[in-house]
């Protein structure tokens, strides 16, 4: 497993701001977050915008933060701080994905930002208002540099069932004709293949990230795990294919370290990188 170049001591790391839902499980969510971008050598900025009331059984409720305050923490953590890359998770409304869609063109952003379009829970749990789809579709993805849809996702953002490789391109296709500049359609959900394949599209060229399927019931927040890592790659200033080149290596390494936990799904695991 390859890292990334961690900070001499006292000098300041890059930094990856995630926006994001909160997972009181701690499995998911900002959470899994910040194991994976503090694990990294990266600091980790977060602007959270809903708490969610959750286990590893599933997701019971939610409450979304004001959009203002949303806002706010964006715009405090950028004009202080200072981001190299960011992220988006659970973004919970409509209102919250324009606000998000708002801030980052008021403040003029020229740092990656991953869009992990999070519409739903691994139990299937909507983490996602309907009407925040075209939101989602219409103001955050033509911002995006790179956009993760898992296929569900997939399957609500653009109507396409990914059961083969060639709907995986038609995905990818239709994905990317809504303005982001790349497309990764993850494969981990299509669980007739003993391999997770996905599949990165620029609007040119196709590339693959294939590797075998870890056999564990414990996969909780490996989306979260995935788009984090990529993250921190582009903030170190990586190019997109080389920085989910990265992230698929590590998410991959965290789902061979996942752990039991609860009475459900436990949580993929970069605690391996501490040994």
């Amino acid at each position: 497993m390859d890292y990334l170049p961690l900070p001499a001591s006292g000098t300041t790391p890059r930094r990856v701001l995630t926006i994001a839902g909160s997972d009181s499980g701690g499995g998911a969510g900002i959470e899994a977050d910040l194991r994976t971008i503090a694990l990294l050598g990266v600091h980790a900025c977060v602007a959270v915008t809903a708490v969610t009331v959750q286990n590893t059984l599933g997701v019971d409720d939610f409450h979304a933060v004001p959009v203002d305050v949303v806002a706010g923490q964006m715009e405090s953590v950028v004009t202080d701080i200072g981001i190299q890359a960011a992220k988006t998770g659970m973004l919970a409304s409509a209102d919250i994905v324009a606000t998000v869609a708002a801030t980052w063109r008021r403040l003029q952003l020229r740092v990656p930002l991953v869009v992990d379009p999070v519409c739903a829970s691994m139990h299937g749990d909507p983490l996602l208002a309907p009407a925040a789809l075209d939101s989602l579709r219409g103001q955050l993805f033509p911002l995006a540099t790179l956009v993760t849809p898992n296929l569900d996702e997939v399957r609500l953002l653009v109507g396409v069932d990914v059961v083969d490789e060639e709907s995986q391109r038609t995905a990818a296709t239709a994905l990317h004709a809504l303005g982001p500049r790349w497309v990764l359609v993850k494969g981990g959900h299509l669980r007739s293949s003993g391999r997770s394949r996905d599949l990165l599209y620029d609007g040119a060229d196709f590339r693959e990230f294939d590797a075998g399927r870890v056999p564990t019931g414990n996969d909780h927040g490996g989306g979260d795990t995935l788009a984090a890592a990529i993250a921190c790659a582009l903030a170190h200033g990586f190019t997109v294919p080389d920085a989910v080149g990265f992230g698929k290596r590590w998410v991959t390494a965290c789902l061979r370290a996942a752990y039991p936990l609860g009475h459900g799904h436990g949580p993929v695991s970069p605690l391996f990188r501490l040994s």
